[in-house]
């Protein structure tokens, strides 16, 4: 049969035993066709069924959240962990605490994990977890109940040697503050269960950070491979929180001009770039809408959503050299990648998770655009979630002068694996084909050696 026809079926068996699950489609879509140079070459894969079995979790689980808020009133939410892969390691992979979230969310980025795991060059699996909770507008005693109702299920799937989860959307210091809390009052364990804990309980220095940096890293070494650097280039960045402020702040330290954000509310273009300490303030301190930068900055421009272009988005209308999406999944789309060609962007850099839509990907691609895939790009976090297990196993505490550059050694190893690979195959540059057919063979050879087929 040929590969194309295999994929096919793969892909129709993939929508029937998932309806409705979009994301998690559109992901394994993008994964399985960039692999045609590999099974072609190869057909072991094809042989050993590794995409059958790859396209389905080893673990879903789901549970209630019954919880208890400040009226007394008792308050009810799903929880879900997807473990999709140990072939290479624990599972690992963040929670998500968003309104969004459903089972087909976190299949997608649980499956984006698996490879992304795999490019770091480090001993860990794929997984993703995470509720329909939302933590904005709660108080504090609010979420710290939630977090214990939750991993009062959760603990019972999870260990250091099993799966350690970590942060993400909705879920910072003070949830797994929480979370580890109760864990720990559940076990009698004081172990590295968690990645993004304190650092007076075993975080480890640079794990907020990492995301961003790591994706301005990537984008550095992208770059010099085409005899080019960010030193002066105009940045747009999307969002504003913990992913994009970091992308800011170290657009910055390389010399580059970062010159826009953006919430659910709206956008904003700050011309001379975007001043880093208001936007800490108001995102991280007062957790203000972005309407207030804009008030302590009247030379910025702000654009409510409401103003938005019908079609597409206002931080792509903005002239660009380099653009950073760092919000969320397909919040770049056709419309903005056609913008952002006329404009003369010459790379995209996912600094989220698939936050740019197949259509724009692929018009990127023909015009001649350089274009990052967050499962490469973003995976600075993740590597030092890893890090951090590391400095837990050893009872050690790195200075954050040496995470750095542990960081940086990363990114560059999953730049060079996803390039090399791309030039393997015959598709310089393509770095989705690079990065997915790189992390892909780490984990199907795996699972062929360890005969878990």
């Amino acid at each position: 049969m040929p590969v194309s026809q295999k994929i096919k079926e793969i892909l129709n068996y993939v929508q029937t035993c998932s309806p409705g699950q979009e994301e998690f489609y559109q992901a394994t879509h993008e994964v399985l066709h960039s692999l045609v140079p590999l099974l072609e070459q190869d057909s072991r894969y094809l042989e050993y069924n590794i995409l059958e079995s790859i396209v389905v979790p080893e673990r879903s689980i789901i549970f209630r959240v019954n919880w208890v808020d400040d009226t007394g009133k008792r308050r009810t939410n799903v929880g879900y962990r997807v473990q999709f892969s140990s072939a290479i390691g624990p599972y690992k992979g963040g929670l998500r605490f968003h309104p969004s979230v459903n089972l087909g969310i976190i299949k997608f980025l649980g499956f984006e994990q698996i490879f992304k795991n795999a490019l770091t060059g480090l001993q860990i699996g794929g997984a993703k977890g995470g509720s329909n909770f939302d933590p904005k507008g709660k108080s504090d005693n609010e979420i710290m109940r939630f977090c214990q109702a939750f991993m009062s299920e959760l603990y019972k799937h999870i260990g250091k040697q099993r799966d350690v989860p970590a942060g993400d959307i909705g879920v910072g210091a003070r949830e797994i503050g929480y979370l580890f809390g109760q864990y720990k009052k559940l076990t009698g364990e004081f172990e590295g269960v968690l990645t993004g804990k304190g650092l007076n309980w075993g975080g480890s220095k640079l794990r907020k950070e990492a995301t961003g940096y790591g994706s301005v890293y990537f984008a550095e070494n992208f770059l010099k491979v085409y005899g080019k650097d960010l030193a002066g280039k105009r940045c747009t960045v999307s969002g504003s929180g913990n992913v994009a402020i970091h992308t800011i702040e170290k657009l910055y330290d390389v010399g580059a001009i970062p010159i826009s954000c953006s919430d659910s509310k709206g956008t904003i273009y700050h011309e001379n770039g975007i001043e880093l300490a208001s936007l800490k303030a108001v995102k991280e301190i007062h957790q203000q809408s972005l309407e207030a930068y804009a008030a302590l900055h009247p030379d910025a421009v702000y654009t409510s959503t409401a103003h938005y272009p019908k079609e597409g988005h206002a931080v792509w209308q903005i002239p660009c050299d380099v653009a950073f999406p760092s919000a969320t999944q397909n919040e770049l789309t056709l419309v903005d990648a056609q913008k952002l060609v006329d404009n003369g962007c010459i790379l995209v850099n996912e600094g989220a998770n698939m936050p740019t839509t197949p259509e724009a990907v692929e018009y990127l691609r023909l015009h001649g655009v350089l274009f990052s895939p967050g499962k490469a790009a973003n995976s600075g976090g993740v590597a030092t979630s890893q890090l951090e297990m590391s400095q837990n196993a050893s009872m050690s505490n790195w200075s954050a002068e040496e995470v750095d550059i542990k960081l940086r050694t990363i990114m560059q190893t999953v730049f060079k694996t996803a390039y090399d690979t791309s030039v393997e195959f015959g598709c310089e540059g393509d770095l989705i084909k690079g990065a997915n057919i790189a992390g892909f063979r780490k984990v199907a050879d795996s699972m062929i050696e360890q005969g878990s087929v």
